[in-house]
């Protein structure tokens, strides 16, 4: 592939990586992801890309994304030969950032959106990509065996683009699938359409709840939830006078933003 090759991603798929690539070059960045920024060297920016708060949605998502990975990385700690299932994938890189080496990875997603990550991203024999999303779940059943072995299943970003129905629907069939399993899932609370939550970072998600811990635990109640966190659980320098005040505000600071939810089965 020559260095002139310039693909045109779509704005929903590329943004998240190229939040990503824009936090790994900030001085004060909180996390590091040079596979995402090489990965968007080969991408045209779309204008959509460039449009809203774009600085505060960078120090959000790199700020989900610093909790998701701290997940992870303690699963990994405890499962060395763990399996991950990272549904509605996107061009998620956590794979290449946090790899110890011995675990056995899942990306599920579109078939459009695997062939971008084909194209993007070098292939591994422990990393494997499957067809599926949070809405098609025909993917449980193709899935390898994984009895009694530790199964982490992550969805960073997909369920903020499923409505409440979509989401329960999710959440109890993997319920129901597995015997055994870490979930980490990103949810949005009900205020994140409010004009003080946009300028926080936060967009028009398609479902809003005001307990999303509380509610996994409605649709699931042999679950046992396992931490509950807020983006504003990152102590940051860059966090805004007027957003660390809203950070000591518990019936706030899970309301204004996606939340990260870890619960097991």
């Amino acid at each position: 592939m020559g260095s002139s090759v310039r693909y045109k991603i779509p704005t929903k798929l590329l943004q998240p990586l190229w939040l990503r690539s824009r936090e790994s070059m900030d001085d004060n960045g909180i996390i590091y992801d040079p596979v995402a920024a090489a990965a968007c060297s080969q991408c045209h920016l779309a204008p959509d890309c460039l449009t809203g708060n774009v600085t505060e949605r960078q120090l959000l998502h790199a700020t989900l994304t610093l909790q998701c990975d701290k997940v992870v990385l303690q699963f990994l700690r405890r499962h060395p030969n763990g399996y991950i299932i990272n549904v509605g994938a996107g061009l998620d890189t956590r794979f290449y950032r946090l790899d110890n080496g011995r675990c056995r990875w899942f990306e599920l997603d579109t078939d459009e959106n695997l062939l971008w990550r084909e194209r993007l991203f070098h292939k591994s024999e422990r990393y494997s990509m499957q067809n599926g999303s949070v809405t098609d779940l025909a993917w449980l059943k193709a899935l390898p065996s994984m009895a009694n072995a530790p199964v982490l299943l992550l969805c960073d970003q997909a369920l903020l683009q499923c409505n409440e129905s979509q989401l329960a629907q999710f959440i109890q069939r993997i319920g129901c699938h597995f015997s055994q399993l870490e979930v980490c899932v990103v949810l949005a609370g009900d205020a994140c359409g409010s004009k003080l939550a946009q300028k926080m970072g936060s967009e028009r998600y398609q479902h809003g709840l005001s307990d999303p811990a509380q509610q996994v635990l409605s649709w699931l109640p042999w679950a046992e939830l396992v931490s509950y966190q807020s983006p504003f659980d990152h102590v940051c320098g860059r966090w805004r006078a007027w957003q660390r005040w809203i950070a000591k505000m518990t019936s706030l600071k899970y309301r204004l933003t996606p939340v990260l939810v870890h619960f097991r089965l």
